[in-house]
């Protein structure tokens, strides 16, 4: 009784985003679940130390060091830059933003993505008197889409592969075609539903304003990165793999820890580390054995199933919440590696459905309210149809992998 009321309140808090009465964040509500099943009686401390999985932790601290680096050395502002200059059209414009955000997003974190081009994109959208709107949804549908590709697109992927134990190439292969399908159906549902922004027009060269780049750390940064990548696709273990790059770009003598310090979620890692506790508590009750027996009759091994209890999950308790919830599940099925396939790419594509269906969504949302109001039915009515079409496209294209 007491596991399963501590893991209803947490997962109460994931779902809403806070605990009435209580100034209680989702990391602050895991920590609090994670210490409460040890102090009742649930875990013993040194199992619920066991029950946190430090590759995943590992992994994620590594990305987040490399990420910082290349956001400080303004690599990211580059790029997006340069492609937004080659733009001449709407349409063309649109496809570049959705390009530049898909494509780092898969390498990379996607929420990283959002940071650096939201500013970029709303400044130069409103400094061509376009509507802002459409591009700046793109980015953040965009950035979701691409981070399926990858282990390292997004934080529910890098759990997933340090749980499966999926390779590097195997995932990619298996998930960039729906991550490439996705962002073409963003892309054709933004010029579907703004109709009247894409129909015509035609600009000069867009000028993007001064981007500030360190060149030194820019160079090492990208040095690194490309042997990270190199390596990952090569099958090296991703996490030993993405903690030497990070340690790497530490040791250096032009930039301040304090300041790549600041770019690493350290929230997120709490959040992870509590949710693994509190989702072995819960693993202990009979409520989880009955959704094991609803699971068992329920068939979850084929991917379209299994794509909509997780699309569900994730936009109920947010989606590395509802990775968790599947994980006793998924090893139970016939064919758990495509299972992970599908969790991942269903739990990161349902991100796209509303508002607040990802970090990234209220990312683009919170960094340009200064200057654009992006409401929840402008996203919805874009968001909505592109997430029923993608995790449908994907699921029908895991089916065939079968």
């Amino acid at each position: 009784m007491a596991a399963t009321l501590i893991f209803a309140a947490t997962y109460l808090v994931l779902a809403i985003g806070r605990f009435p009465g209580l100034r209680i964040d989702r990391a602050g509500a895991a920590i609090v679940g994670a210490t409460l099943m040890v102090a009742a009686g649930v875990l013993r401390f040194d199992e619920a130390l066991r029950a946190v999985d430090w590759t995943t932790i590992v992994l994620l601290l590594g990305m987040m060091i490399v990420v910082a680096n290349l956001h400080l050395s303004g690599f990211f502002r580059l790029v997006a830059a340069r492609v937004v200059c080659h733009a001449h059209s709407p349409k063309m414009l649109l496809a570049g933003i959705i390009a530049v955000s898909g494509v780092l997003s898969a390498l990379f974190v996607n929420d990283t993505m959002c940071i650096v081009l939201t500013p970029l994109v709303a400044q130069v959208t409103l400094s061509l008197r376009r509507n802002p709107v459409p591009y700046l949804l793109a980015v953040a549908l965009a950035s979701n889409a691409g981070s399926v590709a990858t282990i390292t697109g997004n934080p529910q992927n890098m759990m997933i592969g340090a749980l499966s134990g999926i390779p590097y190439p195997r995932f990619a292969a298996a998930l960039s075609p729906v991550a490439a399908v996705s962002l073409v159906l963003a892309w054709l549902v933004l010029v579907a539903v703004y109709r009247e922004e894409f129909a015509s027009g035609r600009f000069e060269k867009i000028d993007p304003g001064r981007i500030r780049v360190n060149r030194p750390m820019l160079w090492k940064a990208l040095a690194v990165s490309a042997g990270m990548v190199f390596f990952f696709f090569r099958g090296w273990p991703v996490a030993q793999t993405a903690i030497v790059a990070g340690a790497v770009l530490l040791v250096t003598r032009r930039v301040k820890p304090e300041k790549v310090y600041h770019d690493i979620d350290w929230p997120l890692l709490a959040m992870f580390a509590g949710l693994f506790i509190v989702v072995r508590g819960f693993e202990t009750t009979a409520l989880e054995r009955g959704l094991l027996d609803f699971a068992g009759g329920t068939p979850l091994d084929r991917p379209l199933v299994l794509s909509f209890f997780s699309a569900a999950a994730s936009n109920l308790v947010s989606n590395v919440p509802a990775v968790l919830l599947f994980k006793p599940l998924i090893v139970r099925l016939a064919d758990p590696v495509l299972s992970w396939l599908t969790l991942a790419m269903s739990s990161t594509l349902a991100g796209n459905f509303t508002l607040v269906g990802s970090v990234a969504n209220l990312i683009v949302v919170e960094r340009a309210r200064p200057e654009v109001r992006i409401r929840f039915v402008d996203h919805f009515k874009v968001g909505g149809p592109v997430t029923a079409l993608s995790i449908a496209a994907g699921a029908l294209w895991l089916d065939w992998l079968r």
